[in-house]
């Protein structure tokens, strides 16, 4: 009776680990860091702009906001671990506050609070889960952070009116620049091979080489048309025949 053979074939299942990596603490240190540098800049267009909207539609300021989000969001979706939102966040937000800033040590108060809405959305998925949905829906908690902490420290005087429409731009802000705006950013800093020892990175080269694959080669000589009469082109075997044919007659 011959002997029943099972196939030895590895698994190809990967476990991802959530264990912070060196790689990881320093490129979210240094992404966190030049996105503070950006928080910094972005006062000098934020205060022109929201005193405009302001006149538009009291409240609706906070829809420029979400700029102050974006740390969270993308560095969460680079090193996916435990933390890393917040840590970003607070990172970002020492940077502004090192640089000088209106709200003083406060902003660290503000990358707290914006930094603990992404990561609970994060957490909500185990950590597993960067989709789009889920990274707009993260960015949209961290908008939502956003608008109650800033109608509770800096407008507690204003009318349930202004604090509604606050809170709702805040969220919607944070849903757009943060959540979508942090993807499309990741994918761009993905296509230069930068995140190539990161998830995100793994997953733009994946796309490519499906992409590629997927392409339409170009024809070949093998598939142009081989009959005289379908190329419009007269074999010599068909014109001495028709030669013979125009004799007989």
């Amino acid at each position: 009776m011959p002997a029943t053979t099972q196939s030895a074939a590895p698994s190809t299942t990967v476990r991802r680990s959530l264990r912070w990596r060196v790689v990881d603490i320093v490129v979210a240190s240094v992404l966190a860091v030049a996105i503070g540098v950006v928080f910094k800049l972005w006062e000098f267009g934020y205060e022109p702009i929201s005193a405009v909207a302001g006149l538009v539609l009291p409240g609706t300021q906070a829809l420029f906001g979400g700029v102050w989000l974006l740390a969270g969001p993308v560095v969460a979706i680079v090193v996916r671990k435990p933390g890393a939102a917040l840590y970003a966040e607070m990172v970002a937000a020492s940077v502004e506050a090192l640089l000088g800033t209106q709200w003083g040590w406060l902003t660290l108060e503000a990358g707290l609070v914006q930094g603990l809405g992404a990561e609970l959305v994060l957490a909500l998925f185990l950590y597993r889960a960067y989709r789009l949905p889920v990274v707009v829906l993260a960015g949209a908690a961290a908008g939502l952070a956003l608008g109650i902490n800033d109608t509770v420290l800096w407008y507690p005087g204003l009318d349930a009116a202004f604090k509604t429409v606050y809170v709702v731009s805040a969220v919607v802000s944070g849903a757009v620049i943060a959540g979508l705006g942090s993807w499309l950013l990741v994918r761009a800093l993905a296509a230069t091979g930068v995140l190539s020892s990161f998830a995100a990175g793994r997953e733009h080269a994946r796309r490519s080489t499906v992409t590629t694959a997927q392409e339409p080669s170009a024809p070949t000589d093998a598939t142009a048309p081989a009959d005289g009469a379908r190329s419009g082109t007269a074999t010599p075997a068909a014109e001495q025949a028709e030669r013979g044919s125009r004799a007989a007659r």
